[in-house]
């Protein structure tokens, strides 16, 4: 399950391009944030996705990627030209023959960082990945049953799209004002651009007739995994809140949205939470995603955009740590491995799985503190951009905000969590 929203800048208070993505996946699948540099490859050289090889180009831009541990692509990201791309498992009625031949939808998200420039550069990248190579591959980490297929939120500083998926079809949808999705198509009619393949679909879908003029979501759709997801619901909560906020929306408000458990609910506990949840935690067999990571970005036309990541699970109890291009902090931040280790996001995963126990009562010691740290840190931010800061500057700031979050957490740990 994951949840991805986008505004465009007349949509935003700063006039800048807004983007937001949790990502949600198996409880203690931890998330790694990689910042890879551009790098010449020459000709003939090939990359290993997460399944399958396949030709290399000869120059990769530099990136800034949230991905799940043990994968090579990734759930989110940004690239140095202010790309930036989120995607979301979707539940189709085309057949997987589950054979692990094909490119995850992580795989394209990074490939199309890694390899363009802009929005519609990035759609024809993605959707020739996709009839070259397909997309029958695990998504999974523990669940090695876990094959679905992708739908994605493609930004640059100037334009959005949608890009939806079932097999090798797709259907794509340009961005006015704001968009957001969630778990299950929602392209009906109203596609820009649109490549239907001839799909082997299950039965009863099978005997769907293509609608005049043609669904893309209502054709493809497998409603019953859509539905458990509650895809539609969580859409329609990010969508009303975006809605709100038009014109007016800035980085705050939407790290405020990926916290949200649907409605406001002064009385949320996380062991009742559901699917309807856009911050997730797992319950259980009905509900077993939890957000693992989440990521706002400020993509700017005209200066270094602000990439803002939590590296941790759960953005209710985490703080949004800002990073930028040109500065080098992440070259030797410890990545997560598959057990409890001394990264930032096992560190931060024995606070949250405590606070979870009793939430109310737990959130209450710990989330003055945490609150604090996001206000300095915006509130800096804020600073340093208007003044126009040099990369040196703002590489000392996202080291400084790096090793407060640490320290946060371990000071918490000693304070609370004692054994």
């Amino acid at each position: 399950m994951c949840d991805t929203l986008v505004a465009l800048p007349e949509s935003t208070k700063n006039g800048n391009l807004i983007f937001a993505k949790n990502s949600d996946r198996e409880p203690d699948e931890a998330q790694a944030i990689i910042k890879i540099p551009r790098m010449s490859w020459g000709q003939g050289k090939a990359v290993q996705c997460t399944f399958i090889s396949i030709p290399q180009v000869e120059e990769t831009f530099e990136v800034i990627l949230s991905k799940p541990f043990h994968m090579w692509g990734a759930e989110m990201g940004i690239n140095e030209f202010g790309l930036v791309i989120g995607n979301e498992a979707v539940f189709t009625n085309v057949k997987i023959p589950k054979n692990n031949d094909g490119l995850t939808g992580m795989d394209m998200l990074r490939l199309a960082l890694e390899r363009c420039r802009t929005a519609p550069e990035s759609v024809k990248t993605i959707t020739e990945l996709l009839l070259e190579y397909g997309q029958d591959a695990c998504g999974g980490f523990k669940n090695k049953d876990f094959f679905y297929h992708n739908s994605f939120i493609i930004a640059d500083p100037y334009e959005a799209y949608i890009l939806e998926t079932a097999g090798k079809s797709w259907a794509v949808k340009k961005v006015k004002n704001f968009a957001t999705i969630s778990n299950g198509l929602s392209i009906n009619t109203d596609y820009t651009h649109l490549n239907i393949q001839d799909e082997k679909r299950s039965f009863p879908f099978s005997l769907l007739p293509k609608s005049n003029p043609f669904s893309f979501s209502q054709y493809f759709s497998d409603f019953l995994y859509t539905k458990v997801g509650r895809a539609s619901q969580r859409r329609e909560c990010s969508g009303s809140l975006l809605e709100a906020a038009k014109g007016k929306l800035t980085v705050e408000m939407a790290i405020q949205i990926l916290q949200t458990h649907n409605l406001p609910d002064p009385q949320f506990q996380s062991k009742k939470a559901t699917t309807a949840s856009l911050c997730m935690h797992a319950t259980g067999l009905t509900n077993p995603s939890q957000t693992t990571g989440s990521m706002v970005t400020e993509v700017r036309r005209n200066s270094l955009s602000t990439v803002w990541l939590t590296g941790t699970s759960m953005p209710c109890l985490s703080v949004f740590i800002p990073f930028f291009f040109g500065t080098d902090i992440l070259k030797d931040f410890p990545q997560p491995g598959p057990e409890s280790d001394s990264s930032l996001w096992w560190e931060a995963e024995k606070v949250h799985q405590w606070i979870c126990k009793d939430y109310q009562k737990r959130k209450a010691e710990f989330w003055p503190l945490a609150k604090q740290l996001q206000n300095e840190f915006l509130s800096e931010e804020k600073r340093l951009i208007a003044a126009n800061s040099d990369q040196e500057s703002l590489g000392q700031f996202s080291k400084e905000c790096l090793q407060n979050v640490k320290k946060l957490y371990r000071d918490f740990t000693s304070e609370f969590l004692r054994e």
